[in-house]
């Protein structure tokens, strides 16, 4: 059974850092694109970024240069560092693996910033 495990979520005042973390037991996770989306209350869910199988990466343009999308094949692991948090990233965060015709999502973990 295909399981996304999302972790690092929390409570973070403006400007500071979290790393979310998503664990994927996936066979042969290296070929999968994986995503970061987010919804925040009342919106509709948004793509956050992605890093694909070759380890090229897209973002948002509310996120450039804030955020840092990254994996680690070896730990079926994807990675979003983000730095200079203000409030409106505020929302729950999702991880997405994708392949051709298999698409996985995990439960979300909340991120909260506020002062």
């Amino acid at each position: 059974q295909v399981q996304l495990v999302e972790s690092g979520g929390g409570l973070v005042q403006p400007g500071g850092s979290l790393t979310l973390s998503c664990v994927a037991s996936i066979s042969m996770f290296s070929i999968y694109h994986m995503r970061w989306y987010r919804q925040a209350p009342g919106q509709q869910r948004e793509l956050v970024a992605t890093i694909t199988s070759t380890g090229t990466t897209y973002y948002a343009d509310s996120v450039k240069g804030r955020f840092t999308i990254s994996r680690d094949n070896a730990k079926n692991t994807v990675y979003l560092q983000m730095n200079n948090l203000k409030p409106e990233d505020t929302a729950v965060y999702y991880c997405n693996a994708v392949k051709t015709l298999y698409d996985y999502w995990g439960q979300g973990t909340q991120v909260t910033v506020s002062s």
